[in-house]
């Protein structure tokens, strides 16, 4: 898979090429391209921001630099273009399993106060959010969408650790523990201690229904 992300800030994405992401780009599983929107802008200052029309604080993106690096990157359109906004679709499991049947996508960071209405409309497919909050740009929400696509492509992460994880069948995972089997006066449930894989499963699997039904109700809902 492809991951191509445009934005102001390209910096910002070390932490990508590093722990098992940066392994799953060096052996080639996932191509990241970080391209600076910067780079396309047709004046001589690379300015890519202006006034919005209508009055208002802060800045919008300009168009032209983004329609210029999309076409550069996208010309035929044949990968799936997502803008990170607040005023997205939010980012659920189910969401990540459906982009990864796209070989190629585009992550656009919006930056200020967001981005020209007019490239949403003439460039984006989809419109995708981390949150009910707001950010200083979509290099953050970028980076979330990333690691979590990158984490389900084949070889990334070994099949087993994506079973029982949270989320994976509409649940809460169960706690873990190591070793020292007690902490601080606290001890290792004895279940996981006995060697019986039967009881462990059984004990794991009430302990990630208690969590779920405690803490997200509204996964169970769903079902």
């Amino acid at each position: 898979m492809k991951i191509t992300v445009l934005t102001l800030f390209p910096e910002m994405f070390t932490p990508l090429f590093s722990s098992i992401t940066g392994r799953a780009v060096e052996a080639g599983k996932i191509e990241i391209d970080l391209v600076n929107i910067r780079d396309f802008a047709d004046n001589k200052h690379f300015k890519c921001d202006d006034y919005p029309f209508g009055g208002g604080a802060g800045m919008v993106m300009m168009p032209q630099p983004i329609g210029s690096a999309i076409e550069a990157v996208d010309p035929e359109h044949r990968a799936h273009r997502i803008y990170l906004s607040p005023k997205g679709e939010t980012l659920r499991q189910d969401k990540v399993f459906s982009l990864l049947a796209y070989e190629h996508i585009i992550l656009l960071c919006g930056h200020y106060e967001g981005v020209d209405q007019r490239v949403i409309d003439l460039y984006i497919d989809e419109e995708i959010s981390i949150g009910d909050y707001v950010l200083t740009g979509g290099e953050l929400p970028a980076m979330v969408v990333c690691d979590c696509v990158a984490r389900y492509v084949d070889g990334v992460i070994a099949q087993g650790s994506l079973v029982d994880e949270s989320f994976a069948n509409g649940s809460l995972e169960y706690p873990q523990y190591t070793r020292p089997a007690e902490y601080k006066g606290l001890k290792v449930p004895e279940v996981l201690l006995s060697g019986d894989h039967k009881k462990i499963d059984d004990w794991r699997r009430a302990e990630s229904e208690r969590l779920t039904r405690t803490r997200r109700p509204d996964l169970r809902k769903k079902q």
